[in-house]
């Protein structure tokens, strides 16, 4: 694999990223929106979900933009010091320097929430919005709520804490900063001045974000065109060969209402 292009932001962040042309596809709808794919928590753009976007765009010659936020993958930074803020700041970037026209934004997990701050910063960009185990609020409703007494002095009073890690032996690190951010930028509190088309892809077996968190999206959405689709046997990472179908289909029935 040749090695990603990097976009220095204001910050002074190397952002790596992976971009596909229009014309490097097929020519079928490349004048439509492009796609710009949102990773995860601690993921990279090299990951199932992201490539799938990018085989889609390629097959119906569409652009296609996959990065890694500060902190993760190949791009610049330390995981601990980014935030929700940050990682907003660094899609606005991103979207504002490598993208032209309207995106249809695909938001994994973390990046279902970061989609939903991009579409209220910029709402004349993005044209439709995607989410995969979308985890919106995810700081306050899957962390904080869930602390003990104890949990909530220590990472008061150090800084950070460490929990289980579903996918490694090793723990996931989150820092206090990332907890009083995140109230910064909670979405779920009230309405979300968002009216582009939405669609919802959540798996009813997800351990790590529940799938009412998909239906209290939509119900926020001020937009008349949201689909949420539960899948009954489906897990967090949504990243089996049906799942990943599903995610098809659903980037062929946004493009077909967005153009």
């Amino acid at each position: 694999m040749s090695p990603p292009d990097f976009l220095t932001i204001a910050n002074a962040s190397r952002i790596a990223y992976r971009r596909l042309d229009a014309a490097d596809g097929g020519d079928a709808g490349a004048d439509g929106p492009g796609i710009v794919f949102l990773i995860g928590h601690g993921s990279d753009m090299d990951g199932t979900k992201a490539l799938a976007c990018e085989d889609w765009a390629r097959r119906n010659g569409r652009a296609c933009l996959r990065f890694d936020y500060s902190g993760h993958g190949l791009s610049s930074g330390d995981f601990l010091d980014g935030n929700i803020s940050s990682w907003t700041a660094d899609c606005l970037a991103v979207l504002d320097a490598l993208t032209t026209g309207p995106q249809i934004l695909v938001g994994s997990s973390l990046g279902g929430w970061l989609m939903l701050n991009v579409a209220l910063a910029r709402p004349d960009r993005v044209a439709g919005l995607i989410g995969i185990a979308a985890a919106p609020d995810f700081t306050e409703d899957l962390l904080w709520a869930a602390f003990t007494d104890d949990q909530r002095r220590q990472i008061e009073a150090e800084g950070r804490i460490a929990l289980p890690n579903p996918y490694s032996d090793e723990p996931v690190i989150y820092p206090w900063h990332l907890i009083t951010d995140g109230r910064h930028n909670l979405r779920l509190r009230g309405g979300l001045d968002i009216t582009c088309p939405v669609h919802l892809l959540h798996g009813m077996q997800d351990a790590e974000v529940p799938w009412q968190t998909a239906t209290a999206t939509a119900a926020a959405l001020a937009s008349d065109d949201v689909e949420v689709t539960l899948v009954k046997e489906a897990g967090h990472r949504f990243s089996e060969p049906d799942e990943i179908a599903r995610l098809v289909a659903a980037l062929d029935r946004m493009t077909a209402k967005t153009g």
